[in-house]
């Protein structure tokens, strides 16, 4: 798959998040990550531009079909670590010790600690990307997904991203639930 091909992969009718900005988004927090050497910041930046390029909102199988594409299309030296770092983005949920595995998901979640603005936008943005579920069902599920965030002891597994992210995440998160409960 080219370059052009993702592009257009992620410029698709229907993506209002999951499109070319959300990568541009991620590729941007990825060049803030000190620390990394050239070949980890290989990894995460095939993965990151890999990670949602297949995307059906009526499938629950995006990630694995990404992983698999990824896998399919990538050097093998690349292959397992990348699809690995994709497969994570599904369930959001990193082994203690997984360094590239808590900036990945670190990543992709950025979104959660914007600005208010910037992270009401995105939820308009996943609701039109839902817009084939109705607004109750839309309302009980995506509630569901903020709450098992609010759960967790920390939304950003990666330490720089939870000290810099975490409570505008919360309170962002927290006053997306009550708008979803008053609806």
């Amino acid at each position: 798959m080219t370059r052009d091909n993702m592009i257009a992969a992620y410029s698709a009718e229907g993506r209002h998040y999951h499109n070319l900005k959300h990568i541009e988004d991620c590729l941007a927090a990825l060049d803030g990550v000190a620390g990394l050497n050239a070949r980890e910041r290989e990894i995460l930046t095939a993965a990151i531009w890999w990670h949602d390029i297949v995307y059906d909102p009526t499938h629950a199988d995006n990630e694995e079909l990404s992983a698999r594409l990824a896998e399919e299309n990538l050097p093998p030296e690349l292959r397992h670590e990348v699809g690995r770092l994709i497969r994570l983005t599904k369930t959001h949920d990193v082994a203690a010790g997984d360094r590239l595995g808590a900036i990945m998901i670190s990543i992709d979640l950025g979104i959660l600690g914007a600005d208010a603005p910037t992270y009401d936008a995105y939820a308009a943005a996943i609701r039109q990307e839902y817009a084939h579920v109705p607004d109750a069902a839309y309302r009980s599920g995506r509630a569901a997904v903020l709450q098992r965030f609010m759960a967790r002891p920390v939304i950003y597994p990666d330490e720089g991203f939870a000290a810099r992210l975490e409570q505008a995440a919360r309170a962002n998160i927290a006053r997306e639930l009550k708008s979803l409960q008053a609806e």
